[in-house]
């Protein structure tokens, strides 16, 4: 099921990129609005489009969350493996993504502090 998952995912997040989409949606929309004067501008004329924009958009968030998931995943599996293989690295850094907010914030106070930055310089007024 993971796998048809993704594949069904990946699929949707490169046709839902596509300009074509955009035009579909587009002309969907003009449809709806023209057929207004035929539907007197009901409440039912009203809920097609409320309801058929909801649920494309409820179902569109998660294949693209899921989408991002993976991207994020291979980026960060690249950059530790860079970091892996650059002797002047520090491992602590290595899944760093993994670990809670405040640890993050002790590895880089830790890190500026190494490499002589100082924070309040680079904060904007």
């Amino acid at each position: 099921m993971s796998r048809f998952f993704t594949r069904l995912s990946e699929q949707a997040a490169e046709l839902a990129g596509h300009y074509a989409a955009f035009i579909l949606a587009a002309l969907f929309v003009i449809l709806w609005a023209i057929s207004g004067p035929f539907f007197n501008f009901s409440d039912t004329w009203q809920l097609v489009v409320n309801t058929s924009t909801t649920i494309i958009t409820f179902l569109m968030v998660f294949l693209i969350q899921n989408a991002q998931n993976r991207e994020a995943s291979a980026t960060q599996a690249k950059l530790d493996e860079i970091l892996s293989i650059v002797s002047t690295t520090h491992s602590i850094t290595i899944g760093a993504e993994h670990l809670p907010l405040n640890k993050l914030k002790v590895i880089l106070k830790h890190l500026e502090e190494q490499s002589e930055i100082d924070p309040d310089k680079h904060k904007s007024a």
